[in-house]
């Protein structure tokens, strides 16, 4: 599905950096409400959201992740969305639990896929119970490919369980994980083949693949994920000053390409999100 905007999402903290190691990463609920007014000023339209605990931890806690949601929406109009990934060691069911804080979207994995030197583990019946459960409570998906594999494995899934909640099928090309599919224009390519019929996509390029990924996501019409979770690095030997400077970047370059920063309200359209 091409569209004449550009949906800019912003993944801000991720759950991969230290705090101690990128001390500008934003982790406190107070960082991560200054961080999404100020990338929704310079074009974000969907924020991406992994929850820090009070030592800087990654954590999947309820309250919290309850706290964020109504913080985003009191302070910003973004489309909030949870990871219902977390980290690599987060539990199944507290990875479910993540949709009883009400998002308007949330991250739907379709595959295991080696991340690093670790195992990011979604087996199929995870997989149809996710689906489901956000299906049930009106969260609109948004389905994280990390290998051309997976795009099979979201058919198999549309196909056995219908579609998701919201109607529209919106997919995230997660390129340049150690262990997953490369962040190259071909890998792009490849991926466009395998997208079902009348999906939207975005593309998110890891560390150096960020530029690659995003110039060849925007010329065949797609969408762009950003931040400090993908990368901490503007360029060879310059560290992000925040998130919102990675969102100027992806917006300038989508006005160029002639495809403005969508707003809000379009992105909801998009993937399907009410209100």
């Amino acid at each position: 599905m091409t569209t004449a905007g550009t949906l800019i999402t912003v993944a801000p903290t991720g759950a991969e950096h230290d705090k101690s190691a990128v001390p500008n990463l934003p982790v406190t609920l107070d960082e991560l409400v200054g961080t999404a007014r100020d990338c929704e000023r310079v074009g974000a339209a969907m924020i991406h959201v992994h929850i820090r605990g009070a030592e800087a931890e990654p954590t999947l806690d309820l309250g919290r992740l309850r706290e964020t949601v109504a913080a985003l929406r009191e302070n910003t109009d973004l489309i909030v969305q949870l990871s219902t990934g977390g980290a690599v060691t987060d539990a199944e069911e507290d990875r479910l639990r993540v949709l009883e804080a009400a998002p308007d979207s949330a991250s739907c994995t379709m595959g295991t896929v080696n991340f690093g030197d670790a195992v990011f583990m979604n087996r199929w019946d995870f997989i149809v119970e996710l689906h489901r459960r956000m299906r049930d409570r009106g969260i609109v998906p948004e389905y994280e490919i990390f290998d051309l594999g997976q795009l099979a494995t979201l058919r198999r899934l549309l196909d056995s369980e219908g579609p998701p909640a919201g109607g529209r099928v919106h997919v995230d090309l997660v390129m340049g994980v150690p262990g997953g599919m490369p962040g190259d224009a071909e890998t792009v390519a490849a991926a466009l083949r395998l997208l079902p019929d009348g999906a939207s996509f975005s593309a998110t390029g890891i560390g150096r693949t960020t530029m690659p990924v995003m110039l060849t996501a925007l010329g065949a019409g797609g969408h762009l994920r950003v931040g400090m979770e993908d990368t901490i690095n503007y360029a060879r030997g310059e560290r992000v000053k925040d998130n919102a400077q990675l969102v100027a970047r992806a917006a300038g370059l989508a006005k160029i390409a002639q495809r403005p920063p969508m707003p809000v309200a379009e992105a909801r359209a998009l993937i399907g999100v009410a209100g």
